[in-house]
């Protein structure tokens, strides 16, 4: 078994919906959230998408499963920052994290967003390819979340209550902390590192010098360790355990993985995307192919990655022989929560 290091484990919802139905859909996503925390999981995920039936604002959503939970920390994984202000998002998930009092955690990528050629004119003025999509705008979002003044030492607004020296609002103490970046190469693994952000790694990476998934992750993660003054690591996988699924469901599950394995053969497309193989079956195979994992043995955050267009109950069983048959073995313990 995996060295029994990993001491948190949230879980990656897809927050998919049909398109007739969001409604429907962002509450069974919700209760997978108030299910996921009865478990005792230690934080809960949602992926943001654009022109998807799916959550296409993070931080509303969360704000919304703020109100429904308690004790479970909550995040974003990830959210593009190509479409987004720097200083009107960091004021959405300062309220958030108010409301969640602290709870929030904050996944980021930069780089061109994802379709661009249709969607970056409707959020754009003028020619939306001069605009600037580094890293610089992920960092840019840091800074307004540090609760620095703004102005000169003696600069005051006047606001009905009175007079204020200026700052975003609201303030989230802590907030800046717990801002992540996805990285998938080299270069943005060491920029995280480098400038204090922790590391999402999950299931997909870039193939640079390799053809070898592991190989490649390996190496980016002895980057970012050696680039970061204080590394934190959560790494994701897509993992489906069969124990208490019945025949029917079974024989789905593992036409979902055969469905998918020829892409993990190979590096894929001009930028050499690599592929985890999804881990599919009992717990006790699966914990034997996470033992093999290099990875898993050097981080001690845990992120089970929830498969795309399964049903809630799919996802309610997927979740529960994780936490009670796979969890305990890495090693982790559910923590006790004061009443």
């Amino acid at each position: 078994m995996p060295s029994p290091l990993v001491s948190h484990v949230g879980f990656l919802s897809p927050g998919s919906y049909p398109d007739d139905d969001p409604a429907g859909g962002l509450e069974r996503t919700l209760r997978l959230f108030e299910l996921g925390e009865s478990l005792g999981f230690d934080s809960a995920w949602v992926r943001q998408r654009h022109l998807e039936p799916g959550i296409s604002a993070a931080a509303v959503f969360l704000a919304a499963a703020s109100q429904r939970t308690r004790h479970i920390q909550l995040g974003t994984a990830v959210i593009p920052i190509g479409y987004e202000s720097p200083y009107r998002l960091a004021e959405d998930l300062a309220t958030v994290d108010v409301l969640s009092r602290g709870r929030l955690n904050v996944g980021l990528s930069a780089g061109t967003p994802p379709h661009a050629e249709l969607l970056a004119p409707l959020v754009f003025d003028g020619d939306w390819r001069s605009n600037d999509f580094s890293h610089a705008r992920v960092q840019r979002l840091a800074d307004n979340l540090r609760g620095h003044y703004l102005g000169a030492s003696d600069s005051l607004i006047d606001i009905p209550g009175g007079r204020i020296r200026p700052r975003l609002q609201p303030y989230a103490k802590g907030l800046v902390e717990r801002l992540w970046y996805g990285g998938g190469s080299l270069r943005s693994v060491e920029w995280a590192g480098r400038n204090g952000f922790n590391l999402l790694m999950g299931n997909v990476t870039t193939g640079e010098g390799t053809d070898d998934f592991f190989e490649a992750q390996t190496r980016q993660l002895e980057t970012y360790r050696a680039a970061s003054a204080r590394p934190r690591i959560a790494l994701g996988r897509v993992i489906v355990p069969t124990d208490s699924a019945d025949g029917t469901t079974r024989r789905r599950y593992a036409d979902y993985a055969a469905s998918r394995h020829a892409r993990t053969l190979a590096p894929n497309g001009p930028r050499r995307t690599l592929y985890a193989a999804d881990l599919v079956g009992p717990s006790d195979q699966i914990l034997e192919r996470l033992a093999a994992d290099p990875v898993l043995a050097g981080v001690g955050e845990f992120r089970l990655e929830l498969p795309y267009a399964f049903a809630q109950h799919d996802y309610e069983q997927i979740l529960t022989d994780f936490i009670q048959r796979i969890a305990p073995e890495l090693g982790w313990a559910r923590t006790a929560i004061a009443a």
